[in-house]
């Protein structure tokens, strides 16, 4: 008798199971929308009148990165320093964004993709020329580093004279 209770038991989940709505979606058919904080991938900015990029070789991306994936040769040109190479390992990035929070000029930013497949993890380096590509293939993600410190600084309070007798 317990045996068949069980057996209807499961029979009846599965029934159930089968006649309700799917929960998943069917990738690659149907795609979820990524949510508008999503940081799924760095990149390199470029200025949008002038067409230079974003990056000073300034290394302070480099020296904050608590994975130390970020490599960062600057060169001098001209009348300003730029990143002669930029060399960003997404294998062990912890995508906890102090890079970004970091950079004075808003170079290096998050971007929501969340189909970044390789076959070889070596393809997971990225280099100068693939981060300023990756700015233009995905769409941008909410923060930028002066965002960031924007929400993080707390309004400074305007400080007030006391009132004179003649005021009260």
């Amino acid at each position: 008798m317990g045996a068949l209770k069980d057996t209807l038991d499961a029979l009846g989940v599965t029934l159930v199971n089968l006649i309700r709505r799917p929960i998943t979606v069917m990738y690659p058919r149907e795609k979820r929308p990524i949510p508008e904080r999503f940081r799924g991938v760095l990149a390199l900015t470029r200025n949008p009148e002038t067409g230079e990029e974003n990056c000073i070789g300034c290394r302070l991306c480099e020296m904050i990165c608590p994975s130390r994936i970020i490599k960062v040769v600057p060169e001098k040109r001209e009348n300003r320093t730029y990143a002669k190479s930029f060399t960003l390992n997404m294998q062990a990035c912890l995508f906890c964004e102090l890079c970004v929070q970091v950079c004075p000029t808003d170079a290096i930013v998050m971007r929501r993709a969340s189909e970044i497949a390789v076959f070889n993890k070596e393809d997971l380096v990225f280099d100068k020329e693939q981060l300023l590509k990756n700015s233009e293939l995905y769409p941008e993600s909410w923060s930028t580093g002066n965002k960031l410190r924007k929400i993080q600084t707390p309004p400074r309070k305007v400080a007030t004279s006391p009132k004179s007798e003649e005021e009260k």
